[in-house]
């Protein structure tokens, strides 16, 4: 066979990591070091959510969420423990962290600094997106303003002082995850580079004529799930966009700096709990969409692992995952030959449909004053409310097939999953009591004018005009924790509580005579009458730090659409607030949703409080990535119902409410 066709050098194999994080700075860096073992190009760092969101391991809102989604970094000392005998000058680290992004930048370049790695050589980058927080993610701390300040400071520091740095990772995947179409995705990722990239040239901070340096670092991290054919036109198209946008609004002449530059990590939630042995194929697909195309292909890929549907994946689980990327790049002929897609009618034709509607997409949000308008108003969190909602739809109706959840459920019995709780990694409750030790061991061995001093100087900096890097860099040497930090700024900048969403999200209207909607509906109704009551309310809660809200949104949409009253406030609840919201209210039904793990703190202090205040008869349920074993635990606690993510059909789930509703009340 003539090899004219292929490369004269074949590519480089992309950057490859696994998301990776949990319970300790030290146990995480042991797992760094094996991974990198096995071959793993880059590290990618998943962060605990107290960490996420500006909070030390002992803070009451840190509660139960201590190393369960990620490591926790509350000083310098974490983050030396983190990347002990890691050459940082040689490493290329990602970093899943947004509000406080600076302050764990800081604390990455101070580490460097001790180990004499020139910090020209630093590379990896910081997600820095703040914005798909206030609509997906829920990590956010700031208003948008002073967010987008903190962006734009990061930014102007690394361009200066850490060129190979990418200060900021304009992130779509989450946007996928709450319901974004293709088009969507596109248009709204760019948006949000537009007002960042405004941002930085409307600060002064960058010389005019050096807007392309700014350019060529930022990158973006992009979702890609099972349609691959899709996501890979996806993925020229934004390539195509992001070409016409640097070149047109910014004047950037210098094509490779204008190159669209992207990491990916392949569907989390689109993975299942039924058949979770499907969920390999599925990765495998999906890594194709970001492979396949050689002008549109990723700088970087994370792969989840084949049970990240069921809880914390252990090491040998993203061994698999490592091994699925290296057995494409080294065993398979695919970096051997350029684009294979090129001149392809049915691609092209496909990009130019993605291009056109994200192009008019993005007009609509420029045109109503930009992408943090567009988040003020609450436009387009119920864009991606609705656009989920019609999604779900779909896969209830069956038009969407979902291999062993909505059809070809017949299945044989999992050796994956036969080990029981053993088939994820489990956190030691004890991590959570050893970081509260440490923190407050840790500050009473610092010097408290050094961080007065620091801190002062923080506030002063923020409540003016200053780049806000240099004054965290000093706090990180005085030995500031990541709650100290956050919270100053909270003092100066405020907090921010985004529009939920459900208000504007469109109804599913009458249903159908005959309808599991309409029969639910029924029963509600009936239910409600027979209480004596206008309507059945149903209070849907979001207790602790857990963000991941898409859950909680669809039944929260899909429970009015049934007749009930919903009272939702949002994420990142205290359950004496879910409590008091409950009492003040007069709900029927308490709903409780949980993805972080910490089911187990958060659900029982829920029912502690409801007994305290008195309304110990008022039915409560729960849904996440519940294992099991935590599920019989939280029954036997009290709880009526646990839904897990097999728990697909969100009719099915409204019936069941109705008869918790029923049964609470001893109604026949």
């Amino acid at each position: 066979m003539s090899d004219a066709s292929r490369l004269e050098q074949p590519d480089r194999p992309w950057v490859m990591r696994t998301y990776a994080g949990h319970s300790s700075a030290a146990a995480s860096n042991a797992l760094f070091r094996r991974n990198l073992a096995k071959g793993q190009t880059g590290l990618s760092v998943a962060f605990d959510l107290p960490t996420q969101t500006g909070y030390d391991p002992d803070d009451e809102m840190a509660r139960g969420e201590v190393g369960r989604v990620g490591v926790p970094v509350a000083h310098l000392g974490d983050a030396r423990a983190l990347f002990d005998g890691i050459d940082l000058a040689a490493a290329n680290t990602s970093m899943t962290i947004n509000a406080p992004a600076m302050w764990l930048l800081a604390l990455y370049v101070t580490v460097a600094d001790e180990q004499g790695a020139p910090r020209e050589k630093l590379a990896g980058t910081t997600q820095n997106d703040i914005i798909k927080e206030y609509l997906s993610r829920g990590t956010y701390i700031f208003p948008p303003g002073p967010s987008l300040r903190l962006t734009t400071d990061v930014i102007a520091w690394t361009v200066a002082n850490t060129p190979r740095w990418n200060p900021v990772n304009i992130c779509s995947y989450h946007l996928q995850e709450a319901g974004a179409t293709p088009v969507q995705e596109v248009a709204f990722a760019l948006s949000t580079a537009i007002a960042v990239l405004d941002a930085v040239r409307d600060s002064g901070q960058v010389p005019e004529d050096q807007i392309g340096r700014v350019v060529e670092r930022i990158s973006f991290f992009v979702n890609a799930g099972v349609r691959f054919v899709e996501e890979m036109a996806k993925m020229r198209a934004f390539g195509r966009l992001w070409d016409e946008i640097t070149r047109e609004r910014y004047g950037v002449t210098d094509a490779k700096q204008r190159r669209f530059r992207y990491g990916v990590q392949v569907n989390s939630l689109g993975l299942t709990e039924a058949q979770p042995e499907n969920n390999v194929q599925r990765i495998v697909l999906e890594m194709l969409g970001v492979t396949l195309s050689r002008d549109a292909r990723a700088r970087a890929v994370q792969l989840p692992a084949w049970n990240e549907a069921l809880g914390l994946p252990r090491p040998w689980d993203q061994q698999w995952s490592l091994r699925m990327q290296q057995v494409l790049a080294f065993e398979s002929d695919l970096l051997q030959y350029p684009d294979l897609f090129d001149g392809s009618h049915v691609v092209e034709a496909l990009v130019s449909e993605i291009v056109d509607g994200a192009r008019a997409e993005l007009r609509s949000v420029l045109d109503m004053g930009g992408v943090v308008a567009a988040v003020e108003t609450g436009y387009l969190k119920s864009a991606l409310v609705a656009s989920l909602a019609e999604r779900r739809r779909r896969m209830e109706a069956g038009n969407d097939v979902v291999v062993g959840v909505n059809r070809f459920t017949e299945t044989e019995p999992s050796p994956l999953t036969a080990s029981g709780a053993n088939h994820i990694e489990q956190v030691d409750p004890a991590v959570e009591h050893a970081a509260v030790e440490s923190v407050r061991a840790w500050r009473a061995r610092r010097d408290p004018d050094a961080v007065a001093a620091a801190m002062d100087r923080l506030r002063a900096d923020a409540a003016g005009t200053a780049n806000l890097m240099p004054a965290t860099l000093e706090c990180v040497r005085a030995g500031v924790t990541t709650g100290e930090w956050a919270g100053a700024l909270r003092e100066v900048f405020g907090e921010y509580r985004p529009p939920t969403g459900l208000s504007a999200a469109a109804s599913a209207g009458e249903a159908a005579a005959g309808s599991p909607l309409a029969r639910v509906r029924e029963r509600v109704r009936a239910t409600a009458t027979d209480l004596g009551a206008a309507r059945l309310r149903m209070l849907v809660g979001k207790p602790g730090l857990d963000g991941h809200s898409n859950g909680a949104e669809q039944i929260a949409v899909r429970a009015r659409d049934a007749g009930f009253e919903v009272v939702y406030q949002g994420i990142r609840l205290t359950p004496a607030q879910i409590v008091s919201a409950a009492v003040a209210e007069d709900v029927d039904l308490v709903g409780l949703s949980v993805l972080s793990g910490s089911h187990l703190d958060a659900v029982p202090a829920v029912l502690d409080g409801l007994k305290a205040a008195g309304r110990a008869d008022l039915p409560v349920v729960v849904g996440g990535i519940i294992p099991a074993d935590d599920a019989e635990t939280l029954r036997k606690a009290g709880v009526a119902r646990v839904f897990t993510p097999k728990d697909f059909a969100l009719n099915d789930i409204m019936d069941e409410l109705v008869t918790v509703v029923r049964e609470a009340n001893s109604l026949a």
